[in-house]
């Protein structure tokens, strides 16, 4: 059977060898082969805008969204509609013409730079030519589809940073000028892999870049005790991590009698004191973006998508569902607004007012909000209880979440974990975990939530505090086991930053990525020592004995 499309991006791809029928995520061919084309002529776009500043020229902060835009439109879960990316491949591809005209050599230029895009047939059929089997080198395709995906993933922080006004113009420069460089074919695998490690250490601005945006505008996280029940009135509920649609939001119906809760990813906004003002910011609803086709039915009200991650929604509840920014989904009503101006949910707040109350599928409270700033102050405690043997290591099980039913490992590996171990966590893997009853060590809960994915950079700067606390050489040296889930490309510069901070011996799961060539893999396994896992039992035995 020939391949209808092929994608690798995410965990869940079919047979963790490609899907090429239809995207497990639910991405149909068409859907595909659009996005392809966008990153094609993204890539085209940032090898213009690179040869303009090594000219001396000035590039538009416009450019710069353009970008980081595009590239987070074509994360996992985020956007289906057909009609949504030909219109950016069309203005990305009339970008880069009016762009060229500056260049005071063109000559050299991939045809990436020179396509000029055309109807959506035209660019459906430079899709099936442009896409990740088009590199035929197995070790050169792994290695610039695997910068490639970490350049979604940081294009993600950096759009979200962006929203606040937070802006890093030298990272946009290096966006734009690695996409080019996954298109130069003078670049061989030892290049490739020098570029995978500057993409880690650029990440790793990223995500403090957005640490400082998120902070600077809402506070730094605290311990916070969340409710997951429900309450008697309508509710709106959010999800994805745009913490500035968040404000928006809660703004827009403070006195209107809807409450707000928070889903999936979106649930470290509680730990924000700038949110904690607003009394009808109820609790958080459910759990992982996974299970939105049972929790977004029973939930009653209507649910608002900020980022990824959208499952194809079931008709029972599409007509509730509303997308915004990046976004998007064929039949659900989009939420407008450009960087920096105020949307209007008023449709959306008005929409639940007619809707009952959500349905109560749990009770209970969850703890989290243990970023850098919270575990820092805690230092001497978590220091002296390391130092008594009370806590004899940390494991870091930061990441994703995910449908496969081999995810239940992280579950049982939190259960079965010693009682003077402590879970760092980022990410919506922790729901695998984060309702477990697995009590505290003298007063420090056992699962400590920094947040959301990109938080994990909290995990880093804690890590990196606990060296210099213990006096060591090398962070390699703490108590720190590191088993990660991942599942989509915000994971995937989580990892690359964690290698650009030198950090070794992480355990990557459910299953190695498919965008891995062997002789990739051999690189990672042999410079940092990545495995993959096995069993909960045969891991607790070989990391605690």
């Amino acid at each position: 059977m020939s391949n209808a499309m092929f994608c690798y991006q995410c965990q869940e791809t079919v047979g963790n060898k490609g899907c090429t029928q239809m995207g497990v995520c639910g991405k149909k061919p068409r859907t595909a082969a659009l996005q392809d084309a966008l990153v094609y002529a993204t890539k085209g776009l940032g090898e213009v805008t690179t040869s303009l500043r090594a000219q001396g020229a000035a590039v538009d902060h416009a450019v710069d969204r353009l970008v980081t835009g595009n590239l987070f439109a074509t994360i996992t879960n985020a956007n289906f509609d057909d009609d949504i990316l030909a219109r950016r491949v069309r203005e990305t591809c009339a970008m880069t013409k009016k762009l060229r005209a500056g260049l005071a050599d063109a000559a050299g230029l991939t045809d990436a730079a020179l396509w000029e895009a055309g109807d959506d047939e035209a660019i459906l059929a430079r899709a099936a030519a442009v896409g990740v089997l088009a590199t035929p080198d197995d070790d050169v395709r792994s290695l610039r589809w695997l910068i490639t995906y970490g350049l979604k993933g940081m294009a993600a922080y950096a759009k979200h940073a962006d929203v606040l006004g937070r802006h890093d113009k030298g990272l946009d420069t290096f966006m734009q000028k690695a996409l080019a460089q996954t298109l130069d074919n003078s670049l061989s695998v030892p290049d490739l892999v020098n570029l995978t490690l500057e993409t880690g250490k650029a990440g790793v601005t990223a995500m403090a870049l957005l640490d400082a945006a998120n902070t600077g505008a809402y506070g730094h996280p605290e311990i916070t005790k969340v409710d997951i029940g429900v309450g008697n009135r309508p509710g709106i509920l959010i999800s994805g991590h745009d913490l500035r649609d968040l404000e928006m939001l809660l703004e827009q119906t403070e006195g209107t009698g809807v409450d707000v809760y928070t889903h999936g990813e979106m649930l470290p906004a509680h730990y924000y004191p700038a949110f904690k003002k607003y009394s009808h910011f109820k609790g958080n609803y459910g759990n992982a973006w996974w299970r939105q086709k049972e929790e977004f039915e029973s939930f009653n009200g209507p649910v608002l998508l900020t980022t990824n991650c959208l499952v194809p929604p079931k008709e029972s509840y599409k007509d509730r569902i509303y997308t915004t920014d990046i976004v998007g989904f064929p039949g659900c009503k989009h939420i407008p607004g450009e960087v920096g101006e105020r949307k209007d949910f008023s449709a959306l707040i008005a929409h639940a007012k007619a809707c009952p109350p959500p349905t109560e599928i749990e009770r209970g409270q969850i703890v989290g909000g243990f970023a850098h700033n919270q575990v820092l102050a805690l230092a001497d405690k978590v220091v002296a209880a390391v130092k008594s043997g009370a806590i004899k290591k940390f494991v870091v099980m930061a990441g994703c979440d995910g449908r496969a039913k081999s995810r239940s490992y992280y579950t049982e590996f939190a259960e079965g974990l010693p009682k003077d171990t402590v879970i760092l966590t980022a990410g919506c893997a922790k729901y695998r975990y984060n309702k477990l009853d697995l009590g505290d060590i003298g007063g420090i809960p056992r699962v400590l939530d920094a947040g959301q994915c990109n938080d994990s950079y909290s995990l880093a700067v804690i890590a990196l505090k606990l060296k210099e606390v213990f006096g060591l050489e090398d962070v390699n040296d703490l108590p720190i086991v590191y088993n990660i889930a991942w599942y989509e490309q915000k994971a995937v510069i989580v990892l690359l930053a964690l290698l650009a901070l030198g950090v070794k011996n992480i355990h990557l799961g459910p299953t190695l990525p498919a965008f891995l060539s062997p002789n990739v893999a051999k690189v990672l396994v042999e410079q940092f020592n990545i495995a993959g896992i096995t069993t909960p039992q045969d891991d607790l035995k070989a990391f605690f004995g």
